[in-house]
């Protein structure tokens, strides 16, 4: 097992490694696919299929390294399929979010969250988000935070279970300003 590697029951969580560029975008066009992908992410299957290959080298390359606050971690079945990934994000205070919001704090934020469908409920979420949160209480984050639309219930109910809590700050969404979704924080 690679160092940062937790075994769980049939799954291996551990960061991504730079090469495996293919099979993270493998991973994410599979996400883009599923059922709530609409209030889960904020690009759709055929925007990120149209990328090139560089855009995936680059975006694996940097969640592999960590050195600029960024870390993507899989979750690899026994038999090498990848089978769930979250990415964290670590914000600087004094910094601009995504939104455009400002950040008070230092802080980790949860995106690209996705377990497959014969995994869900079975740990490999968990694991990851252990993982995710850990590494960024590892760089100074005084909180972890992510954003989730009301409608995906869902992912509304893990969080809410792995003690993430409504912080009272909705976010509009570009495409979509007459929606809002929710954050939702973990503190230490």
């Amino acid at each position: 097992m690679s160092a940062g590697a937790v075994p769980f029951e049939d799954c291996v969580i551990r960061p991504v490694r730079a090469q495996e560029w293919k099979a993270a975008k493998a991973l994410r066009l599979t996400a883009l696919r599923d059922p709530v992908a609409h209030l889960a992410y904020l690009e759709t299957y055929e925007e990120a299929a149209s990328r090139p290959d560089a855009y995936w080298r680059e975006r694996t390359a940097n969640g592999a390294e960590g050195a600029s606050g960024v870390r993507q971690f899989i979750a690899e079945a026994g038999d090498g399929s990848w089978v769930g990934n979250v990415v964290v994000l670590i914000e600087e205070a004094g910094s601009t979010d995504w939104a455009g919001l400002p950040v008070e704090r230092r802080q980790g934020r949860l995106v690209g969250v996705y377990v497959a469908p014969g995994h869900r409920g079975s740990g490999p979420a968990e694991a990851l988000f252990e993982a995710a949160v850990e590494w960024a209480w590892g760089r100074g984050a005084e909180c972890v935070r992510l954003i989730v639309h009301p409608e995906n219930a869902r992912a509304l109910g893990f969080y809410r279970e792995a003690g993430f809590v409504e912080s009272g700050v909705t976010v509009p969404l570009a495409d979509r300003p007459q929606e809002r979704e929710l954050e939702l924080v973990l503190g230490r």
